[in-house]
């Protein structure tokens, strides 16, 4: 392995590399090309939301053991977006991100932090994506989690049907979780646990935090629904629709679960994984030797002690475990795509729907000593990202960095609908057509207040709300183990990318100053204790 010092005399790497790239564009440059040809009839959509679902695809070389052939054959006939990021690492704020086509630095929605109250002053008559279509004569279906909670969290009344929650009545399947989500009469997506509740419980107790980092890999008889998984009823509702005969163009919704933890799934897809032939990710002694604060705080993750003293606790194999099992639920929840990609293409709505893949962000697997998203790191922003329009069938990659923000405007100038003036992303339909034209705009990810990442196809730049920073070389340092931004030479880097960093700030809801947050609270602690963990340092 090669020091710092080394990595940057190999590379020779250079300020000016790829600074043209990041030239700021005229308010009124978006995507360079001309527009879409609007089409006789408006076309179906199918949205398909994938939950935590990081790059471990096979098309996206994330993990070279990903076993995803109905993901990979999407991709393979439409346009695969392979350098598409979250504008938030994090389940809530991603998603309302996407769904109003707001940053979360207009909004202050930066959390999974309940905000309904903020809604009506926030969004004021501005509509949600699916509101959007709704009012504009589709068809609105949806099923399992779209939003945060589930197919709404606030304006229910944005669809026409949807598809009732998933339910566990077996008090036993339910204890096994031991109170987490919000255990009682409803809202059990993310179950089922495992049989004795998880390793992190067994080890640590079940009055900890972070519980869900655990896997199984479960028979049927210990799944609830006579052995249905909650992806296996969202897919099953979903080919139902995409069976039928609809009067007007429809937007439908199906929100997958996995690979969101616990990493459980049925036995048969963790059999397609060997423990022992299971690829690790690549790590380095000193990964966070050039960290700073925010970011090592970042890091730590739920469990009292940090998330990756806790794996290391649990066994000297729990890593490889929680490896094997992310790849099984991955392989799980491909199969499902794949039974409504099946659905689709056999039945009365194939040659006039759209379809549109994407995750709400990305997933670390001790990368950076991380064991969740919410960090501004490759592993926690990029995602899945795919748009195969009606009649395409030869596959196109785009590399540019895009956004999932620029999911609104783009549906909506692709099914020629009026454009929404609040939209702050980026139309991609010129990029559907061409993926070589240029586009100018970074992608930006924000985790919490004044924290930000700026995303081009070569840098990484990160900036945290203290100033410190990191910046990293995407091509020559992929696994971004090398911090350059305390280099000299890489000033004109840095400068060219903060230009893209959000003018305004909004503070969260509630706040008529900013006091602080769990980062904060994290670095006290630190502070007044022994100083950062060892494995953090």
């Amino acid at each position: 392995m090669v020091s710092r010092r080394q990595f940057l005399q190999l590379t020779g790497l250079s300020p000016l590399l790829a600074t043209a790239s990041c030239s700021k564009p005229t308010p009124e440059q978006t995507v360079a090309g001309s527009s879409v040809n609007p089409t006789v009839n408006k076309p179906n959509v199918l949205f398909i939301c994938i939950d935590d679902l990081n790059d471990w695809i096979g098309s996206l070389r994330g993990h070279p053991q990903a076993k995803t052939p109905n993901i990979d054959r999407l991709m393979s006939s439409g346009v695969n977006f392979t350098n598409a990021h979250c504008s938030a690492p994090i389940c809530s704020a991603s998603r309302n991100s996407l769904l109003t086509g707001l940053k979360p630095s207009t909004t202050g929605w930066y959390t999974n932090a309940k905000f309904e109250h903020s809604v009506d002053d926030i969004l004021k008559d501005i509509p949600t994506l699916p509101e959007h279509f709704k009012n504009n004569g589709y068809k609105t279906m949806a099923g399992g989690k779209v939003f945060h909670t589930g197919v709404s969290d606030y304006r229910h009344h944005q669809w026409h049907e949807t598809l009732p929650e998933y339910v566990i009545t077996n008090e036993y399947l339910l204890g096994r979780g031991y109170g987490y989500g919000r255990y009682g009469n409803k809202d059990h997506k993310y179950y089922p646990f495992p049989k004795d509740g998880g390793q992190i419980v067994q080890t640590l107790g079940p009055d900890t935090r972070g519980k869900s980092l655990c896997w199984g890999a479960l028979d049927r008889k210990d799944i609830p629904h006579n052995g249905v998984m909650p992806d296996e009823y969202i897919a099953n509702w979903a080919i139902k629709q995409l069976q039928q005969t609809h009067q007007q163009p429809f937007f439908l919704a199906a929100g997958f679960i996995r690979p969101h933890s616990p990493f459980t799934a049925p036995k048969e897809y963790f059999d397609l994984f060997p423990l022992e032939q299971v690829q690790m990710p690549e790590i380095i002694d000193d990964e966070m030797a050039d960290i700073p604060l925010y970011g090592k705080a970042m890091a730590l993750g739920i469990i009292d002690g940090g998330d990756h003293a806790a794996v290391t606790q649990v066994s000297d194999s729990f890593w490889r475990e929680l490896v094997r099992a992310n790849l099984a639920c991955i392989a799980f929840v491909d199969d499902q795509v794949g039974k409504l990609l099946d659905a689709l293409e056999a039945g009365p709505n194939s040659a006039n729907t759209l379809v549109m893949l994407w995750s709400d962000h990305g997933q670390n697997f001790g990368e950076h000593r991380n064991w969740r998203k919410m960090t501004l790191w490759q592993e926690s922003t990029h995602v899945p990202f795919v748009i195969r329009l009606p009649g395409q069938t030869q596959g196109k990659a785009c590399p540019q960095a895009v956004s999932l923000l620029d999911i609104y405007p783009t549906l909506t100038a692709l099914c020629q609908l009026p454009a929404v003036d609040t939209n702050e992303g980026l139309s991609l339909a010129s990029l559907c057509a061409e993926p070589s034209l240029e586009r100018a705009q970074p992608a930006v990810s924000t985790w919490g207040y004044k924290n930000h990442a700026v995303i081009t196809e070569t840098w990484r730049y990160i900036q945290y709300r203290d100033g410190s920073e990191e910046l990293y070389h995407n091509i020559d340092d992929p696994n971004q183990h090398y911090n350059l931004a305390n280099t000299p030479e890489y000033q004109a880097v840095k400068n060219a990318l903060q230009i893209w960093l959000p003018k305004h700030n909004q503070l969260p809801p509630g706040m008529s100053e900013f006091t602080g947050d769990f980062l904060e609270q994290r670095i006290n602690q630190w502070q007044q204790a022994n100083g950062v963990p060892d494995w953090l340092s």
